[in-house]
Parts: C-alpha cells; structure tokens; sequence
C-alpha cells in the first residue's frame, strides 16, 4: 500500500494485518481521487473508521490543508500516527481513538470531505450518514466505501446519493447535501 500521488507520492505505508483488516486497494484509490481531485486542495477532511489512514494520507499530500483520523482501535491509530510521521503529515492531523458514533456526538467541526470505509456487512453506513450532515460544509462530499450487496438509499436525511463509482465487488457511493 502507497501513496498514489501528491507531495507523499511513492511512500509506502503500514497496515495492519489480519482478516479484520481491508485496505483500500489501489485501484480503487485512484479513481476515487481522480473523481474529486478538484475538492482536495485546502480542504478539511474527516477520516471516519481510518484503519491505516491511507485516505485521510493520500488527500493531505494532493493537498488537503488538514485531516482528522478517527478509529476505536488503539492499534489502528498507532499506524496511522506511524504513517503520519513517515509522510511527514503529523503537524496537520488529529487523532481520535473513539467510536464513530461518539465522536460524531462529540463533533463542532466541519468538513469538506468526509472518508467512509467501515467493516463490511454491519448496515453501519445506514445509521452513521444521517449524523454526518451537520458536519458537511455546504459544497462537501461524503465518499463511503462499501460491498457491492449494500444498498444505499438515494437520499438520506438531506444527503443525496451524487454517484455510485463500481469497481468488481467494491462501489464507492459519494453523497452531497441537498
């Protein structure tokens, strides 16, 4: 796993490993990022269910201004903040060791864009988007990366689903507000 392009371009960062692990592939970064290139410069983003960071990572070296990590295990924060300090990205980061659902309780930021790629088959992206709309500044995006038998609406709350992006077993889904 590397980072695609941008300042970081090349660097090669940890993961995790195991089953319960599921990296984005690189593929599937790419057209993910080609897709929003234009949003990225100076942008906020928001980094929900991090892993390794690797989306939060790969939008601050295409220029994102800043970017919070947040992942409720302890294990997966330390390789973020170890891929943080590899791409030299730590002084525009923050790290939340908490749930989803408590941080999003506990947020007043918003965002530009917003990262999604939670445990598959847990219906999580059902119950987590509605709570992310305060947090989505008027223009943001909200990508969601899910299994292709997940069925999202297309609206949620105020979120409207913008476009479904396939890629074999994998779509990323990327909402906007009304």
């Amino acid at each position: 796993m590397r980072v695609i392009a941008g300042s970081a371009k090349g660097t090669r960062l940890n993961t995790l490993e195991g089953l319960d692990v599921r990296p984005t592939t690189d593929r599937v970064k790419e057209g993910l990022f080609s897709s929003i290139q234009f949003q990225i410069p100076h942008a906020h983003v928001l980094d929900l269910f991090a892993g390794s960071g690797q989306l939060g990572i790969e939008a601050l070296s295409r220029g994102a201004a800043h970017a919070v990590f947040v992942d409720q295990s302890l294990k997966s924060l330390q390789i973020v903040q170890q891929n943080l300090e590899k791409t030299r990205f730590l002084e525009k980061s923050e790290l939340f060791q908490q749930s989803a659902e408590q941080y999003l309780a506990e947020c007043h930021q918003q965002f530009d864009l917003i990262f999604l790629d939670p445990p598959y088959r847990k219906q999580i992206l059902e119950k987590i988007l509605p709570a992310l709309s305060p947090l989505l500044r008027p223009d943001g995006k909200i990508i969601a990366e899910h299994e292709i038998n997940c069925s999202l609406p297309e609206e949620i709350s105020d979120l409207i689903l913008q476009k479904n992006y396939f890629y074999g077993k994998i779509i990323v889904s990327v909402f906007m507000k009304k």
